[in-house]
């Protein structure tokens, strides 16, 4: 399978780049604000009698502006002094020189009280919105190590299987005594189980992490046709092909086969010799469906809203366990193209798979 291009972006650009940006939005915001308050404080000092007016527009402009900007809050008590301070100060100058009635000195304590209660209510707000990024970093952290764990896994095993697998073969060559061939090809099952979990987990792990698919025309109904020559070549199912009229389509064709591989897989496992599969693409109001249906033993109702959980499988009564993750690789797949994946009880009384695909525009 050829290899996913994908590249995360460099930690510099995602914690320098935007907070930039957003220190400067912000530098002007504060400076905007600075020049208006002042030259509300002006108009208080130069329209004697009507100093209210800017003060109650400079005291509102404070108190929306830092509803969006918290700043800290040794600045923020400092600015509401500096402001309280020079706006009282004017006022009670009026009152002194007899511009104004007395009353109008209600209004200091007044206008930075509903400062400081914007102050809790945004601080307050500040610190769970902080509280809630730490949660997603954290969370998004746990995920990354889950995914690096599965890599990794996937990767360590491959190995050891490979070695072990290749002494087998050469001592079941080699093994006269039906008891030792029997053993040994019971553990060349066993590796093989081992193998495609290895390679399954690893593909999770890839559409988990959000790797980008390498999306190309596709000449989807060779595709099918190509799946099921190897299929009906190595196993003695009643196999129907129908390939349908699907043409070019933008598909990575490398994990389609790999999901389709599994859905057919999953329709061996479930039947016996003579038992009918059918594979068959078809294409109706801008979506491409591949349909893997049998007619074995189906899949009882309860068990439905399980099939794609992972490492959830049913116990065949003929052939070999499977991993427990080719349905929800499967089904991974699908959505990574945009699509879905679901089953339904088939025509014949075995199950039927449906994998859609959204055609591109």
């Amino acid at each position: 399978m050829s290899a996913i291009s994908y590249r995360r972006p460099d930690q510099a650009e995602v914690l320098t780049g935007p907070r930039v940006r957003h220190l400067s939005r912000g530098s002007i915001t504060d400076g905007l604000l600075a020049v208006f308050m002042l030259a509300m404080l002006l108009l208080m000092i130069r329209l004697p009698g009507e100093e209210t007016i800017p003060y109650h527009f400079l005291f509102l402009s404070l108190t929306i502006v830092y509803g969006f900007r918290v700043w800290p809050l040794w600045t923020t008590v400092l600015v509401a002094l500096v402001v309280t301070g020079a706006t009282g100060w004017v006022l009670a100058d009026r009152v002194v020189n007899h511009i104004i009635d007395n009353a109008e000195l209600a209004e200091v304590p007044l206008m930075p009280a509903l400062f400081v209660a914007m102050v809790w209510h945004a601080r307050r707000r500040f610190a769970a919105l902080q509280q809630v990024k730490r949660m997603a970093d954290q969370r998004r952290a746990s995920l990354e190590r889950e995914r690096g764990f599965l890599r990794d896994t996937s990767h360590a095993i491959r190995t050891p299987i490979t070695i072990a697998r290749g002494h087998l073969e050469l001592a079941y060559d080699g093994a006269v005594l039906n008891g030792i061939r029997e053993s040994v090809d019971v553990a060349l099952r066993q590796l093989d189980r081992m193998s495609a979990l290895s390679n399954r987990l690893l593909a999770l792990a890839r559409l988990d992490a959000g790797e980008e698919l390498d999306l190309r025309p596709t000449d989807l109904s060779g595709l099918i046709s190509e799946i099921g020559r190897n299929w009906t070549a190595s196993s003695d199912r009643a196999w129907s092909v129908d390939s349908g009229p699907a043409g070019q389509v933008r598909i990575d064709p490398d994990w389609i086969e790999l999901a389709v591989d599994a859905l057919v897989e999953n329709a061996v496992h479930f039947t016996t010799a003579g038992d009918a599969i059918r594979l068959r693409c078809t294409s109706s109001a801008g979506v491409i469906t591949l349909v893997v249906e049998d007619s074995g033993v189906g899949i009882e109702a309860e068990d439905l809203p399980y099939v794609f959980d992972r490492f959830w499988h049913r116990r065949p009564e003929h052939g070999p366990m499977g991993s427990g993750l080719g349905l929800p690789m499967a089904r991974a797949i699908a959505e990574a193209h945009g699509g879905a994946l679901t089953v339904a009880r088939g025509p014949n009384g075995g199950a039927r798979f449906a994998l859609s695909i959204p055609l591109a525009e």
